[in-house]
């Protein structure tokens, strides 16, 4: 037995070697080992504890934005790895020394399927700067951006919850921001909603914070926030009302108070709504115009916001602002309005044509001495504009007015009036 089995040993030797090397060749040209370059963006710090304990944290300087990855191994598994099977980190812990600036923290990298001998990094260090640790609380806005919500329907409220989040970051970065937002989109809804989203933070450019700066930051609840948006009907041609305070000269009255605008658009909620329905949609201005000894008209600038009742607002464009314009005229005589289509256009340049910008002017008269008001006549009023050697082009004219006798103007009379061209027909 022993004879057979050390019978041509050295054969039998070479044969398994020949076997092993036929083996190894067909393993590595069926399945040979290759290596593979990854380049990764992020490198993510652990262990932010051991800095935070002292105060500080730590930030990513922009020197460095990507490092290399080089794995080695068998093509089928190498071949089929991607950047998502490579995870990078740096454990602060393993910090070479906190007092250098900046501090280089090695870099540790994951292949899955790979094991660590096979897998190399550049650079191999990571660098980082110590901050001082800083807090802040800040009130999360809602932006809409260019979103609005269906026809005939405003934002009425929009809450946000929590209403406001505790940002945590180094020094020099807290100290950039501004406001923290969350983004909201409306897209032409008409009923109520709440949407869940992410804040975002803005610097004193107005700018948001690129990625890299916000993996400096940590922000309360993940930065996740949910806003409910309450919308309200909006409700046209509300009148406003307006008053005077005061007494004019003797000898003058207030003929009458408006406001330019004379109606706004508001949007409220259907309670709101129904009240301002009652109240014959209208809003009285609180601020009255004061015509303590005036003897001719007075206006003035008012902001009637604080006036708007409980859940209404303005529309969106719609200014609080509005132009009070008392009438002050004497005691004896009183205003009439005319159609400007009653005007008489004379001497009008041939091929040319005239509009008026309004429907109607106001003319202010007084009776004489000797004759009252009551038996002014409208009818046997003429008035008429002269145009001659006028060209093309928007202005004021003097609008010429006869009266009957004993009644005289108080004031000159004007109207815009646009001068164009005739078109040819053909």
């Amino acid at each position: 037995m022993k004879n057979r089995i050390t019978r041509n040993l050295s054969l039998k030797i070479l044969s398994l070697l020949i076997g092993i090397v036929v083996w190894l060749l067909v393993v590595n040209l069926d399945n040979p080992v290759i290596t593979k370059n990854f380049i990764l963006q992020d490198v993510e710090l652990v262990n932010e504890a051991y800095i935070d304990a002292t105060g500080k944290v730590a930030l990513k300087t922009g020197e460095q934005t990507s490092i290399r990855v080089t794995v080695k191994g068998a093509r089928k598994t190498v071949g089929r790895l991607s950047v998502a099977d490579i995870k990078a980190t740096a454990d602060l812990q393993q910090a070479v020394n906190l007092d250098t600036k900046p501090v280089m923290i090695p870099i540790s990298v994951t292949v899955t399927g790979i094991v660590s001998s096979n897998i190399s990094v550049w650079p191999q260090n990571i660098s980082v700067t110590l901050e001082d640790k800083v807090s802040n609380e800040f009130i999360v806005a809602v932006n809409n951006g260019e979103s609005k919500p269906g026809s005939g329907y405003e934002v009425g409220t929009q809450t946000v919850s929590p209403e406001k989040l505790r940002v945590t970051g180094p020094r020099s970065l807290m100290n950039k921001i501004d406001k923290v937002n969350v983004n909201n989109n409306l897209g032409g809804t008409t009923s109520d909603q709440t949407t869940t989203g992410t804040v975002v933070v803005i610097d004193k450019n107005g700018e948001a914070l690129t990625d890299v700066q916000m993996s400096n930051l940590k922000i309360e609840n993940g930065g996740q926030v949910t806003v409910t948006t309450r919308l309200w009907k909006v409700r046209t041609d509300v009148a406003l009302n307006a008053g005077y305070t005061g007494t004019p000269e003797d000898g003058y009255r207030v003929d009458s108070v408006s406001s330019v605008p004379s109606t706004v658009s508001v949007a409220g909620s259907a309670e709101a709504l129904d009240t301002l329905r009652q109240n014959g949609y209208r809003i009285e201005i609180s601020e009255k115009v004061d015509v303590t000894g005036a003897d001719s008209d007075v206006e003035q600038k008012v902001d009637f916001s604080q006036d708007l009742p409980d859940e209404i607002k303005l529309t969106s464009g719609t200014s609080s602002e509005a132009l009070l314009n008392a009438v002050i005229v004497p005691d004896e005589s009183r205003i009439f309005t005319i159609p400007t289509s009653h005007i008489e256009i004379e001497n009008l340049s041939k091929g040319m044509q005239a509009a008026f910008a309004l429907e109607k002017i106001e003319i202010r008269v007084k009776a004489s001495d000797d004759e009252d008001m009551e038996n002014f006549d409208l009818d046997k009023v003429k008035v008429s504009v002269d145009l001659e050697g006028e060209n093309e082009g928007t202005s004021d004219f003097k609008v010429d007015v006869e009266l009957p006798d004993g009644f005289e103007l108080i004031d000159d009379v004007t109207a815009q009036i646009t001068i164009s061209e005739v078109a040819n027909a053909d």
